[in-house]
């Protein structure tokens, strides 16, 4: 590594430790030239995760439009922010365990439906609605009855 203030090649770690989230490694160096102290990150580089829209569109995964998109389904619901930040990381690491580089956003819609069902109803109703664009009362209805077929199921297990 290479020291930032005299630029010396011959550097040493001191302390290495993970960060609080888990994510990084934190390397404390001291240069071997100049004595300076610094401080680097080590984390995993993430292939980025690239979305094909409805319209054919392509553009970056971006986690915070699940989460906006799940915060206004559950708004007044008995849901709490850590439950969102969990579904999304689910949602997120499914996606990356797939080993895929694209995904369309019917499945990312399809996978936080899923997610939704077991947290709560209301909310995943509500989420459906805007994700499927309910034309009518029919197709409502339809998703209405799926819901309450699978909790049928569940609860008969």
């Amino acid at each position: 590594m290479r020291c930032p203030f005299c630029k010396s090649d011959d550097t040493k770690v001191t302390d290495s430790r993970a960060t609080d989230d888990g994510k990084a490694i934190r390397r404390r160096r001291e240069c071997q030239s100049c004595s300076r102290r610094f401080t680097t990150y080590e984390m995993v580089e993430e292939v980025p995760l690239v979305v094909i829209k409805k319209t054919g569109s392509r553009e970056l995964f971006d986690r915070n439009k699940i989460l906006n998109g799940l915060l206004r389904a559950c708004n007044k619901r008995m849901v709490t922010r850590h439950q969102l930040d969990d579904v999304v990381l689910r949602v997120e690491r499914n996606i990356r365990n797939t080993l895929a580089q694209e995904v369309t956003s019917e499945k990312i819609g399809e996978m936080v439906l899923e997610e939704l069902k077991n947290i709560d109803e209301v909310a995943y109703i509500r989420f459906a609605s805007v994700y499927r664009q309910f034309a009518d009362l029919d197709s409502f209805m339809a998703e209405l009855n799926y819901l309450m077929g699978n909790k049928g199921k569940k609860e008969n297990t």
